[in-house]
């Protein structure tokens, strides 16, 4: 075997590009010649150069095209053929052979010895089998196997998606199986996760399959974030076709000639795509966030998902889970989380009781200082507008960020100095904690809480210039903020904030 394989490959070696011009002539001019099939197809590899791949691939590609809504739906070997027609034989043979063409293209497209200009020859040839070989309707088998090797290849992806956002993701049906083949995608990582917790013991293999889990899981996440959101107005122009179907020439499904919805590419319309696309795009989206994201990917997809993904989801309550544990995270997370977290519950009806007390929580030095800042600042401040925040709460807000201002940056301090103010202004029930006479202030703090009712009369009354706010205090309904607040101090506080802050 060894041997015919050497004999084949030094035959292929003596061929010249003109002689190959040559074999892909006469196989379009006779069915004498159809043995050059076979042998054009070895040179669609990525260890030909690249200019007999192309020209071999433009042979095959001008043969194929006219005969394929001539071939049968599945290969079969033609000895396994029961039928006894030459012509059916001769179709499967056929068949056979273009499957072999298709996946000799994947090779080449995800090679890393190919050049960009192949992989853009390639994928385009690739694409119009797609739009061809389904009698004219698109062909979502031969496009999931592109994206397929895409997502798992070790090329760059960026190389391919360049490709795709300029030539085909315009095309409503490229964007909705795309969305379908993402899901997919998704369902098998998650497997594979699952498989792997129990099955791995070697932590050397454990961080290989680790590396290439989120390999797979960035690659996933660019594809479905370069992918145009589904448009609002249902506008002709956002109907297009790459696989050229209209609404006229759509077959209606009968009861003897149902399929599934990943397999009905020949019966769906523009429009019957179009009013379903929102559903593939959130399903391909909520899979795709309960997969074990990597810290960068996590972030980029809090940051942007306010924007990018709530408006377009068919239900955005579905991220509840996703937000709030993401909310619970901390630190820098919280923060991003945010933004998605506030849009749900100010305009999906959400429903969080403990929101308020993680947002206390954040209320650190150095959420001052993070990227995000700007925007936290401004959620912070939409947070706090309601008139019906508790009193305690209000208060609570308040004192912290009055002592963060004395811990940050001017900048941030300026910044503070506006929040307390509109604070203030917004809740006038906590105003007598920086506009009490001076003779009420050491009158007994009637407070209600276990920490005043548990202190001795004889230490009731507050003295001037203490403040019993605990600042450590995660909960603001134990900081004590309703305390008598030190009414020397604020001014102080803003003496120091604009005249000795450098």
């Amino acid at each position: 075997m060894a041997s015919i394989l050497s004999k084949k490959q030094k035959k292929k070696e003596k061929y010249t590009l003109k002689e190959l011009k040559s074999l892909g002539h006469d196989l379009l001019t006779s069915r004498s010649h159809i043995n050059n099939l076979p042998l054009l197809l070895t040179f669609v590899s990525p260890e030909s150069p690249p200019e007999f791949v192309v020209e071999s691939l433009l042979s095959l590609q001008s043969f194929f095209t006219p005969l394929l809504s001539q071939l049968p739906s599945t290969s079969s070997s033609p000895s396994s053929t029961k039928d006894d027609d030459p012509e059916v034989v001769f179709k499967a043979w056929l068949r056979s052979k273009f499957d072999e063409f298709v996946k000799l293209l994947l090779d080449v497209l995800v090679s890393q010895q190919s050049e960009d200009s192949l992989r853009g020859i390639v994928m385009g040839t690739l694409m119009e089998f797609v739009k061809l070989l389904n009698v004219g309707r698109f062909h979502s088998s031969i496009y999931h196997r592109l994206l397929h090797a895409i997502i798992h290849s070790e090329v760059d992806i960026e190389i391919f998606l360049d490709i795709l956002t300029s030539k085909y993701f315009k095309y409503i049906d490229v964007r909705y199986f795309t969305y379908i083949s993402m899901e997919k995608f998704v369902k098998t990582l998650e497997e594979s996760v699952s498989a792997d917790r129990t099955a791995i013991e070697n932590s050397e293999a454990e961080s290989d399959s680790k590396e290439s889990l989120e390999l797979s899981v960035r690659k996933i996440y660019q594809v479905l974030s370069q992918i145009p959101p589904p448009e609002k107005l249902a506008e002709k122009s956002h109907h297009e076709m790459w696989s050229g179907s209209d609404e006229s020439s759509i077959e209606k499904p009968t009861d003897k000639k149902k399929k599934t919805e990943e397999g009905d590419s020949t019966l769906l319309s523009p429009t019957t795509i179009s009013k379903r696309m929102k559903l593939k795009f959130t399903k391909a989206w909520i899979s795709f966030l309960r997969l074990p994201l990597p810290i960068d990917v996590y972030k980029e997809v809090l940051a942007s998902i306010h924007l990018t993904v709530i408006p377009h989801l068919s239900n955005p309550t579905m991220l509840c889970d996703f937000l709030t544990k993401s909310y619970d995270i901390g630190g820098v997370v919280s923060v991003m989380a945010l933004s998605s977290l506030f849009i749900l519950m100010t305009q999906h009806g959400l429903e969080y009781p403990n929101f308020y007390e993680k947002l206390y929580a954040l209320l650190v030095p150095s959420v001052f200082v993070a990227k995000h800042r700007a925007k936290f600042l401004q959620l912070l401040d939409a947070c706090l507008k309601s008139s019906m925040l508790p009193a305690y709460l209000a208060a609570s807000f308040t004192k912290k960020l009055s002592r963060l201002s004395l811990s940050i940056p001017p900048a941030g301090s300026l910044v503070i100095t506006a929040l307390i103010y509109n604070l203030l202004r917004r809740h006038p029930t906590i105003n007598h904690l920086v506009q009490e006479s001076v003779e009420n202030a050491n009158e007994g703090n009637t407070e209600a809480g276990e920490h005043n009712e548990s202190q001795p009369k004889s230490i009731k009354k507050r003295k001037l210039g203490i403040d019993y706010f605990n600042n450590q205090e995660s909960d603001p309904k134990k900081s004590g903020a309703l305390s008598k607040w030190f009414i020397i101090l604020f001014p102080v506080f803003l003496f120091y904030f604009f005249f000795s802050r450098p």
